[in-house]
């Protein structure tokens, strides 16, 4: 099995066919490990454009691709092909720097490939959730995204010989941060497979909030609050409200005479519902949240 470190780089332009902007794939860079990370092969192509004859000036400034490199480019069909066959017959894990590319992707497909051709992927990794978790390891407190330089910042890994933005160098460093980070039973976590008719259902559901208290994924239990005090069980003494993503009511506690703010979060993911609960002392101006 080979480990694919796949990096694109795209146009943002506006598709009059669709009426809107859509990011289109102008890179596609690659590198191949084997099973011990060994640098196997590289992968470089660059993308003609169907939508614009110039790049958005921004973009030609951030990767340093030209219109010349573009205009003289394969087609995206052409291009996929190509690295389909790069990819050669063994099974492979592809990673990628977060799902950005896949979204990408899914888009380039629908709109610049003929029926029956696709961009292959057999095993998938999301290779920045997987390097978030090892730095949150190692002690770094992460709470949102974190970008590839400075992943590799905090690992201590030299960005220097290497040409940030350029797809092949974003996957020769990916794929040294895999390298040097590598935990086997970590990693198989998150593998994923492509094949699975839940990856893509998975990529593009959007979770949300339920703000319903009458919804049937809403369990008696999860309105239920015991006093911090003294462990009784509070009373509502008004009706549930819903603000910014919370579920919310008075409560009262009969043996200490404390009222409090009960809250409660439902965040609907594709697996589960995600449930949170506190409670806010009303009594005091200082009072802070108490999670349970």
């Amino acid at each position: 099995m080979n480990y694919i470190v796949l990096d694109l780089e795209w146009n943002s332009a506006y598709h009059k066919k669709q009426g809107k902007f859509v990011n289109e794939i102008i890179q596609i860079g690659a590198v191949k490990l084997d099973d011990k990370f060994n640098l196997v092969d590289t992968f470089l192509v660059y993308i003609k454009s169907e939508t614009v004859k110039k790049l958005n000036k921004r973009v030609t400034e951030l990767t340093g691709i030209t219109n010349e490199q573009i205009a003289n480019g394969l087609s995206f069909q052409d291009a996929v092909t190509k690295y389909n066959e790069w990819l050669g017959d063994e099974r492979n894990v592809t990673l990628t720097w977060s799902d950005s590319d896949l979204y990408a992707i899914v888009e380039n497909t629908r709109l610049f490939l003929r029926e029956g051709i696709s961009f292959r992927i057999d095993g998938y990794v999301d290779l920045q959730s997987y390097i978030q978790g090892e730095l949150r390891l190692k002690g770094h407190n992460l709470t949102n995204q974190i970008s590839l330089g400075n992943a590799a910042a905090l690992l201590g890994i030299s960005t220097d010989n290497f040409d940030l933005h350029d797809a092949k160098d974003d996957a020769r460093l990916s794929a040294l941060l895999l390298k040097e980070n590598f935990n086997n039973e970590r990693f198989s976590k998150f593998i994923r497979l492509a094949s699975d008719p839940s990856f893509y259902e998975r990529l593009f559901f959007k979770s949300y909030y339920i703000s319903n208290i009458n919804d049937e994924r809403v369990n008696k239990n999860h309105l239920k609050f015991t006093c911090p005090q003294c462990n009784k069980r509070l009373k509502r003494v008004n009706r549930w409200r819903y603000k910014n993503n919370w579920l919310r009511s008075e409560q009262s506690c009969d043996s200490c005479g404390i009222r409090y703010r009960g809250m409660v979060s439902l965040k609907q993911t594709y697996d589960k519902v995600v449930v949170k609960k506190r409670i806010l002392p009303l009594v005091s101006n200082e009072a802070q949240n108490v999670t349970v």
